[in-house]
């Protein structure tokens, strides 16, 4: 039989990795429970409509809105369509008044006196204002974003009416400023201010400028920038450092919206370079549920997503929408206060406090510590190696200068202080590689073991799920490796993410499975010894097909593929309702939903697998459960590569897929024994 070494030398580097990677990891969690603050904010305009509909006082509903845990009402830069709806402004194409003059419904003498002189033009617009600061604010606006030369002031009965020369329906929702008056109206009412300002076409940094000056006085929680620009982008570098040093000089954070596929942000042009100037210290990921997916959902299972948003996805900027139907029962009023008090509610008991919104602490570990880990993941590497090839395994001189080869290209530059793609490629060899040694021995403990047919039940699910137990911890070192290769204030914001998700759930059982194959005879030599790799994959090649086996197959192949589609950041493939029922009954039972692939698949399977060696199953069936139950194992360490999700809470996700998983597969083997025995029993009976 063949016996695989364990190079004492490359588990002590393993272990210093370790011990450099958990220090990190460390540094990690207590970054991730300073940022605890989050920002329950809902658009300005909303809270308008709500008390419009309801035909209440707008003060009365921001009142109930603040008590309900409301901290930071969004406020949008004023429109002409806005502006005359509330009668602040009012523009009017020039083409209505010749009409109006014409037909004899222009009745104003100023108006009429304009006409006359020839001042009106029908493809120009004209402003007239109702309010002083606002009209003062919109001219100021029109001005720098027309230029002088497309805005003239007329008198018209001594008042002041500006002649724009612009497209009318253009005009009508074209950006013209913050509104000071609906700022004002904002703070009074107790509510931080989350600005929304637009970029200006040109911009200069005398733009930004006077973006901010409007913005001064006020109390802001963070910047959200509308549309698909930031303040100052596709312009002069001068304007975007501009927006850089007022927001730094304000201590104002920026905020971005995360993409409607929960994975990175809304691509804004200019929000990356904007993040790195400003400091990713200075950095919040809002989120806010899709406007057509809102009406769907039930306002319990909305509250639901926030709580769950917030601590999974490091969101501190929870964007709200209001519900425009009411439940049965209740008011419109009632029904969205309920609905932010729930929220609110919901946020605290996970432990987060309402206000602006919390950032991360600049975050960048020791390069000492990471290039140590990175002698680990190379130890690793080289350990594995020495596990599937004899030759290796039996040299302990190639296994050392393998070693100093790998260990130089991994820790080198990273010691010099660079060595960022060198960092993912070891996160990516620590999701594949340590899940993989940790299957791998158990299999050489199992190997020197006897199978024994007359172990009891019971004593066979003790050793089964102690065993998972070891090799959850085992595999739970990739994850620590993982965690602290790439751990810095980047990845947890999301502005760098790990790549390659979705080989990660493969390659661990290519790794597995070659191994196996160089241990054990799957064309029953009954679990003992086989002559390698390449002489049973011939062996495979050559067996004859049948019908059955191909359908087996495409059975097979068919769940790979759902497999593989339903993995990663985001899936390719969409969700029953029922899994939805599952996982939100999993979401309340477990401090994190542990992930249906290890509590359903991979861990009972493993189970299984330790019955199919000591039972003497064929070794085929051993080797199809040995590969299946690594899908748990590298579940367990991938889930740490969504960086964006706290350490505990990943260490905690794996935590309760072993206990509910060894569960399952404890009923498995139950069921299994009993439906052996009774077939057993019908054999016996038949003779």
């Amino acid at each position: 039989m063949k016996v695989f070494k364990y190079s004492r030398f490359l588990i002590a580097v393993i272990v210093i990795g370790l011990v450099a990677a958990l220090m990190i990891d460390v540094q990690r969690h207590h970054v991730e429970t300073a940022n605890t603050r989050v920002d329950m904010a809902i658009d300005y305009e909303g809270l308008q409509e709500l008390a419009q509909r309801e035909g209440l006082p707008e003060k009365d509903v921001l009142a109930r809105a603040k008590e309900a845990g409301i901290t930071s009402l969004a406020v949008y830069e004023m429109t002409f369509k806005k502006l005359n709806d509330n009668g602040k402004t009012t523009v009017v194409a020039g083409s209505r008044i010749l009409e109006g003059y014409h037909n004899g419904t222009l009745t104003d003498p100023a108006w009429r006196a304009l006409v006359e002189s020839g001042r009106i033009v029908g493809t120009e617009a004209y402003v007239t204002g109702h309010d002083a600061q606002t009209y003062k604010e919109v001219k100021e606006d029109l001005v720098r974003r027309l230029g002088a030369d497309r805005v003239t002031v007329l008198q018209a009965g001594g008042q002041e009416v500006l002649a724009v020369k612009a497209h009318y329906e253009s005009l009508l929702k074209m950006n013209l400023g913050m509104p000071t008056d609906e700022m004002k109206a904002v703070n009074d009412a107790g509510f931080y201010v989350l600005a929304r300002p637009s970029n200006y076409e040109k911009c200069t940094p005398d733009d930004v400028k006077a973006v901010f000056d409007r913005l001064d006085g006020f109390q802001i929680s963070e910047i959200v920038f509308s549309g698909k620009q930031t303040l100052g982008s596709s312009s002069t570098t001068e304007a975007i450092q501009a927006t850089i040093d007022e927001m730094r000089e304000r201590q104002i954070n920026l905020g971005l919206i995360e993409d409607v596929t929960q994975l990175q942000f809304y691509k804004q042009t200019g929000m990356e370079e904007l993040a790195k100037g400003l400091g990713y210290d200075h950095v919040a990921r809002l989120y806010s549920i899709p406007k057509d997916e809102q009406p769907k959902l039930k306002a319990a299972t909305a509250v639901e997503r926030w709580a769950n948003t917030d601590m999974e996805r490091n969101i501190r900027i929870d964007l709200l929408r209001i519900y425009d139907t009411p439940v049965p029962g209740m008011t419109l009023l009632e029904t969205n206060m309920k609905y932010f008090r729930d929220t609110h509610d919901a946020i605290v008991a996970h432990g987060f406090t309402v206000g602006p919104s919390d950032t991360f602490q600049k975050f960048y570990p020791s390069k000492v510590l990471r290039g140590i880990l990175m002698l680990g993941v190379a130890a690793a590497g080289v350990l594995y190696l020495s596990l599937i090839i004899p030759r290796l395994n039996a040299s302990m001189k190639w296994q050392l200068i393998l070693f100093v080869i790998f260990g130089a290209l991994a820790a080198v530059p990273v010691f010099m202080g660079a060595g960022s793609k060198i960092r993912v490629l070891a996160a990516f060899a620590s999701a594949n590689v340590f899940p993989s040694l940790a299957v791998i021995w158990q299999l050489d403990r199992i190997r020197a073991k006897k199978a024994e047919a007359g172990k009891s039940l019971p004593v066979l699910i003790v050793t089964a799920a102690v065993a998972l137990v070891v090799t959850g911890a085992l595999s739970y070192i990739g994850a620590a490796y993982l965690s602290g290769s790439l751990a810095d204030t980047e990845y947890l914001l999301e502005f760098q993410i790990f790549r390659g998700i979705k080989l990660t759930f493969v390659l661990p059982l290519v790794l597995v499975g070659i191994a196996f194959l160089q241990r054990f005879d799957i064309f029953d030599g009954r679990m003992d010894d086989t002559q390698g790799v390449m002489e049973q994959l011939k062996r495979i090649l050559d067996m004859p097909v049948r019908i059955k086996t191909l359908i087996g197959l495409a059975i097979v192949g068919a769940a790979a593929i759902v497999f593989v589609a339903r993995s990663g950041h985001t899936s390719g493939m969409p969700v029953s309702q029922t899994e939805l029922h599952f996982r939100a009954v999993l979401e309340q039972a477990f401090y994190a939903r542990p992930r249906t692939k290890e509590l359903l698949i991979g861990h009972p399977a493993f189970m299984l697998a330790v019955m199919a060696f000591w039972r003497k199953w064929p070794t085929m069936v051993f080797f199809a459960l040995v590969l299946v139950a690594t899908i748990g194992q590298g579940s367990m360490v991938e889930t740490f590569a969504h960086m964006r999700t706290p350490i505990y809470m990943s260490f905690m996700r794996g935590i309760g897929g072993i206990a509910l998983g060894a569960g399952i597969g404890a009923v498995c083997m139950v069921l299994i024994e009993l439906w052996q025995r009774l077939l057993a029993r019908v054999t016996a009976t038949k003779k």
